[in-house]
């Protein structure tokens, strides 16, 4: 018997199956009880022969794994090409009559994700920073003086007397600078904690988008128009925006950017305190004392930052009445949505 030919017979026929019915039929002619080589194994007498004979057993056993993982692969793919299920159907259970109802977005994700949209259109980098904050990173850096009332317990929540629930996502703007020098344009995204009394407008926690953009030559033109944009993005251009000027630690000048009230059409509610409008947040060009603090040079270095609300911006932009809705997982307000 030419055991070498045997075993390239054996390869050949291994290599050719491409169904479990072929890889069987190649497995039973090979390596089955009653094939030559099972058959010679048990007539061996000699040891030479019994290691030529193994030898040529181990390479055909082989040849038949090798075979079978490809077959394998082989009948998955197929599977999955013919049996495909689109997860993004609505599930149906045993005995429903209709497909059962499909979830909705909550408001906050859905303003969130036209915030995204914007910012990324315009070239800035999306960030989602730690929610535990140092009092370094949540004051300190960004120059809030020792008597700013932000430091009191009564307004923040302090685990321990160096760590907060950060006040607002601003931390997110050392951390950009820390990482890499300008120039920089990022928005971070996520919850922020006030000891706020909550009200129409106000709620202990909260999500914010926080702007930051740190390049040579920039004003605060480019603060405004930034924003003017992301109003428009957001509310169409039928709402009016006004800036007012404040104080913020961490920004000078400081600008407060007020949406007109779309509960009342600016005539003044409940929702905007009579006012006609809403607050949006903060915004100024970065404090030189920022900047320092990450080891830029002020007279090289310039930007602008902002923090908004995102349940603010869906308020103004389905004009509901109380912020509390957000938080309330009332079915009857979120399936509006």
């Amino acid at each position: 018997m030419d055991w070498e030919a045997y075993a390239r017979e054996a390869e050949a026929a291994f290599g050719a199956a491409a169904t479990l019915d072929e890889l069987e039929a190649a497995n039973v002619r090979f390596l089955g009880r009653k094939s030559e080589l099972k058959l010679a194994l048990r007539e061996v007498r000699d040891r030479e022969t019994g290691m030529r004979l193994n030898a040529v057993r181990e390479r055909v056993e082989e040849d038949a794994a090798a075979a079978a993982s490809r077959v394998d692969d082989l009948r998955l793919a197929k599977i999955l090409a013919e049996e495909q299920v689109d997860v993004t159907l609505p599930a149906r259970l045993l005995g429903d009559v209709q497909p059962r109802p499909r979830g909705h977005l909550h408001p906050t994700t859905l303003i969130r994700r036209d915030v995204e949209d914007a910012f990324i259109g315009l070239g800035y980098e999306i960030r989602d920073d730690r929610e535990v904050e140092t009092v370094e990173y949540n004051f300190d850096k960004l120059a809030f003086p020792e008597w700013h009332p932000a430091r009191s317990p009564r307004s923040t929540y302090f685990l321990d007397p160096n760590t907060v629930l950060r006040t607002e996502t601003s931390p997110s703007q050392i951390l950009a600078m820390e990482e890499r020098k300008p120039p920089i344009y990022m928005v971070s995204i996520g919850r922020a904690y006030r000891r706020d009394t909550i009200d129409a407008t106000h709620y202990p926690i909260f999500h914010q988008f926080e702007g930051l953009a740190v390049d040579r030559h920039i004003t605060l033109a480019d603060l405004k128009g930034t924003l003017l944009y992301i109003m428009r993005a957001l509310y169409g251009e039928d709402r009016r925006v006004r800036f007012r000027t404040h104080y913020f630690p961490f920004t000078e000048p400081s600008l407060e950017p007020d949406v007109s009230c779309g509960v009342c059409g600016g005539e003044g509610c409940a929702t905007c305190k009579y006012s006609g409008w809403l607050e949006m947040g903060g915004s100024g060009m970065v404090d030189p004392q920022v900047l320092m603090n990450v080891g830029l040079d002020p007279d090289e270095w310039g930007g602008f930052a902002f923090g908004l609300g995102l349940e603010r911006a869906a308020q103004l932009r389905y004009d509901i009445q109380t912020i509390r809705a957000f938080w309330e997982n009332d079915l009857r307000f979120l399936r509006q949505f």
